[in-house]
């Protein structure tokens, strides 16, 4: 369970308020809720917003310290309740039956986006993927522990798409200090922002929106066992 998706529950159960209810002010389904109560959805910052007011308790506080011992721990607790795996014929005649003229070759790149190391596919709905053009969208195969202490470790795959500007509070992948890195960006007033990271210790620095370069905002890290 993800900590935003636990404190949404605890503030629903404190409220005394049903699920289907809470997810009916929020406009979204009783599974879509659900699935982020039990971590299974990375949730937009206006998400957590609407549900602090209506709850009326701060949700916003994803960027609290998480020891390596708090996620290994959460990362065993995945590995015990995933399921069974299909094999390859099984998986791959499913897909092919379902998905056979509707799927993205979405390509996973390292921090450089100069080529691309593997590719996975997803379905297109609307001639999109994930809500997204399909041209904008991409993987990151992520390169550090940097960011370990929003569970984003070496290896791990994130999902993003390609911007060429910041768009909300959240991740992103930025050209920072010549490098390309992952960053949490939290918009202090209409020329500063908050760069944050965090390899075990929270990281703060104060900039100039136009001295950042976005490329990519990330939705969700599909977390590697």
């Amino acid at each position: 369970m993800s900590r935003v998706g636990n404190k949404i529950k605890e503030a629903r159960l404190k409220a005394n308020m049903p699920q289907k209810v809470l997810a009916k002010k929020l406009g979204v389904s009783e599974k879509y809720l659900n699935d982020v109560e039990l971590g299974r959805k990375v949730v937009q910052e206006s998400f957590i917003t609407r549900a602090s007011k209506v709850l009326n308790t701060d949700l916003n506080d994803i960027s609290m310290v998480v020891t390596d011992e708090d996620l290994m721990n959460e990362r065993r607790e995945l590995e015990k309740s995933k399921p069974k795996v299909k094999t390859k014929i099984e998986k791959d005649a499913v897909w092919e039956n379902a998905f056979s003229s509707v799927l993205k070759n979405v390509p996973i790149y390292d921090y450089s986006l100069r080529k691309a190391l593997s590719y996975k596919e997803l379905p297109i709905h609307s001639n999109k993927v994930e809500g997204y053009a399909q041209d904008k969208v991409l993987y990151l195969k992520v390169q550090d522990d940097e960011m370990s202490g929003f569970r984003m470790i070496e290896n791990d795959l994130v999902f993003g798409h390609l911007v060429t500007e910041m768009n909300g509070n959240g991740f992103y992948l930025i050209n920072y200090k010549g490098e390309n890195k992952i960053r949490e960006l939290r918009r202090l007033d209409s020329v500063k922002v908050l760069v944050m990271s965090n390899g075990g210790r929270p990281m703060t620095e104060t900039m100039n929106v136009q001295d950042i370069n976005v490329i990519a905002k990330l939705d969700r890290v599909e977390i590697i066992l």
